[in-house]
């Protein structure tokens, strides 16, 4: 069983029917003892940062999600579901995250660019072997909304980058951990592909 996390933002229903069309059993849940449960985690986002730790926080996931990834449970962040694993955002003033991955979230500068970006862009694989990839050439084009980007302090987990005004880490690999920036739930034969290599690890 996949656990899909509710936490009142995010894709839940997009993610959720992609993972179900491949065949996987799903659960949108709120309760941490699903988190237990599950063979794997997918944390979907969108929205503001500080209202989605916040959220887990109330709902009391927080430790079971952090728990669960200690636990070597394969997880799946999409956009805000990666950004929140990092310690840190600029984001409405500063805002702490869970502290599973070392770094920061930081805001595009707007200096031709416009933010935030939005659309389909590359992305360059800088860890070839990760299994997400398995069957997608390097540079497809994924669909991107978001203002902000992760920058982690240890550079080795970046498995992917994506260039918009300067290059920035478009998803990680980190043992059991996968995060993308993008949203393969958007990203049409290409996003569904790397739904499918999750579905199957």
């Amino acid at each position: 069983m996949i656990a899909v996390i509710d936490y009142g933002m995010g894709n839940l229903g997009s993610v959720a029917n992609a993972l179900k069309r491949l065949g996987a059993e799903t659960r949108i849940t709120q309760d941490a003892a699903d988190l237990k449960t599950a063979e794997k985690i997918v944390l979907p986002g969108v929205g503001a940062f500080r209202d989605a730790v916040d959220s887990l926080g109330k709902l009391k996931l927080t430790e079971a999600l952090k728990e669960a990834l200690a636990s070597g449970k394969i997880y799946l962040g999409i956009c805000l579901g990666l950004e929140v694993l990092f310690d840190k955002s600029e984001e409405g003033g500063g805002c702490s995250g869970l502290g599973v991955i070392k770094g920061s979230v930081l805001r595009f500068g707007s200096a031709g660019f416009k933010v935030p970006h939005i659309g389909w862009n590359n992305v360059r694989f800088r860890k070839r072997e990760c299994p997400l990839f398995k069957g997608i050439p390097d540079n497809a084009h994924f669909y991107f909304v978001h203002s902000y980007y992760v920058k982690p302090a240890d550079g080795s987990i970046e498995a992917a980058s994506t260039e918009y005004g300067g290059d920035f880490t478009s998803m990680v690999w980190k043992d059991n951990i996968y995060a993308t920036q993008f949203h393969p739930e958007k990203s049409q034969r290409i996003g569904l592909k790397l739904l499918e290599n999750f579905v199957r690890l």
